[in-house]
């Protein structure tokens, strides 16, 4: 499975990346666009390139052409997937979304006016879960996302190699210790020179982004912002003001360290946090939990959580159990009453990992300094730094 979940095409197609792109190679003596693959560009103004090339083997998805060259291009052989209508969003997006889109002008905008929640409520029609032409954009939608992760991470979107991914509960509410120590957990990860990843959502996933994005700033400035937001602990009942404490935040420090969020709109009642600059959002659940545990090639801590984060440590140990050795990554559960006896996952994990090469790599900790030292040490990375 490629990390990303695209459906990549083959090794002998060639992404157009940009308008620049297709220029270049039609400068460079190109006859034919056979295998060529161009999404989402706006190619009007270029018909006479268009049609003076072969056409044959060529894939268009959303892209705008002239009046009648599309058709030209169809009946000569292309492949053209047409912009979808009546959808709120770009089936074919060459990018990852940023807080600022899916929440533009939050400060002045409600919620359910943004993006973020008009795109869940096209998801959530009635009948729309079963609708073919849905479900395709939805599909078109993913793949689209999955390439632009690739994309992201091929060039060097993140400032360490070494992705560490944080799971925890969505119910974390601000102002709490919980939040705290996911927030502190996520700047001395990042302090340490990884990059810190999570499911993209409130509690402790908005917690560990937010430290990670804040890990430049004096503690001074860290603690101020940890105070502000607690003005509006969760996002119930008001995602906007909820949205709107921290995206003045945000305002605040603009240029944040990278970090990355991957949530889903299946979960629409969860909306993403504003502290993933970069932020891979899927409507298939599956698809976006199976890729954010394989991109976590620095581990995963799994901080106190409840149902979602069980699942979330039993996926990742299903995958170290089989993994060949060279693929485990270690698995760092905090707090001991929460793994042992609240939920005891732990002594479960210890079973399933009796004998197993994972076996050295699963840890129970109380703190996240102990979680830091062990996935930061095992990276290579200093943690004296803190």
């Amino acid at each position: 499975m490629n990390p990303s979940g695209a459906l990549n095409p083959s090794p002998r197609t060639l992404d157009v990346e940009s308008v620049v792109h297709f220029d270049r190679l039609v400068g460079a003596g190109a006859a034919s666009m056979h295998g060529w693959h161009a999404q989402s560009l706006d190619l009007r103004g270029r018909s006479r390139e268009l049609l003076s090339l072969s056409p044959q083997g060529a894939i268009f998805l959303g892209c705008t052409f002239d009046d009648g060259v599309e058709e030209t291009l169809r009946g000569r052989g292309a492949l053209i997937f047409p912009k979808l209508r009546g959808v709120p969003f770009n089936p074919y997006r060459g990018s990852l979304y940023t807080a600022q889109e899916l929440y533009e002008d939050i400060s002045a905008t409600e919620y359910e006016d943004t993006l973020d929640a008009k795109v869940y409520q096209w998801s959530i029609l009635p009948g729309q879960r079963s609708s073919l032409d849905a479900t395709l954009a939805a599909a078109l939608h993913d793949h689209a996302i999955g390439d632009a992760l690739d994309e992201a991470l091929q060039n060097g979107a993140f400032p360490g190699s070494m992705l560490v991914g944080v799971m925890g509960g969505h119910a974390a509410q601000r102002g709490t210790r919980e939040f705290a120590d996911a927030a502190r957990l996520g700047r001395l990860l990042a302090q340490a020179g990884l990059t810190v990843a999570t499911g993209g959502g409130p509690g402790a996933m908005e917690a560990a982004n937010m430290g990670a994005y804040l890990s430049e700033t004096h503690d001074d400035d860290f603690r101020a912002a940890l105070q502000a937001l607690a003005g509006v602990p969760g996002f119930r009942p008001s995602v906007t003001a909820w949205a709107r404490e921290a995206a003045a935040v945000v305002d605040h420090h603009p240029e944040g360290t990278a970090t990355l969020g991957i949530p889903t709109w299946f979960y629409g009642h969860e909306p993403p946090n504003l502290f993933a600059t970069h932020i891979a959002k899927y409507f298939a659940n599956a698809i976006r939990e199976a890729i954010l545990l394989e991109l976590c090639n620095g581990g995963i801590v799994f901080l106190p959580g409840s149902a979602g984060t069980v699942q979330e440590i039993f996926q990742d140990a299903c995958e170290n159990y089989y993994g060949a050795p060279e693929t485990v990554t270690p698995m760092v559960l905090v707090g001991r009453e929460h793994w042992e006896r609240s939920f005891p996952a732990w002594p479960m994990l210890q079973s399933l990992a009796a004998g197993r090469p994972m076996a050295e790599r699963i840890f129970l900790v109380d703190t996240v300094e102990e979680a830091v030292d062990i996935v930061a040490g095992r990276a290579g990375r200093p943690v004296q730094e803190r």
